[in-house]
């Protein structure tokens, strides 16, 4: 099993509204995420708007993929795109910054 970490910019002024539309993702999102392979998700947000996402998935690239053939997914980048500074790709799925892993406790 792949641990992932990433890291993404929310703006400042919309972090209230991102933590909000987060606590009532669309289940059909939901269902999207678990199909392809994204376990153990979660999302962390410091005060100044740096997100840390976590995961684990038998293979990133591949849960990364099944998730860009999903019309809900689509929607999802589409309506959460405006809350993120400078995205590379114009959408946070496929502009996550990856860090590399150099300790597991297990």
């Amino acid at each position: 099993m792949q641990r992932v970490c990433f890291l993404l910019k929310v703006k400042a002024d919309r972090l209230a509204e991102y933590t909000q539309r987060h606590q009532a993702v669309w289940p059909d999102m939901l269902a999207a995420l678990s199909r392809h392979g994204w376990h153990n998700y979660s999302l962390f947000l410091r005060d100044d708007g740096l997100l840390v996402g976590y995961l684990e998935t038998p293979d990133f690239a591949r849960a990364v993929a099944g998730m860009q053939s999903e019309e809900v997914n689509a929607r999802w980048q589409t309506a959460m795109a405006p809350f993120f500074e400078t995205l590379d790709s114009g959408a946070a799925d496929t502009s996550l910054l990856t860090l590399t892993e150099v300790f597991h406790l297990d």
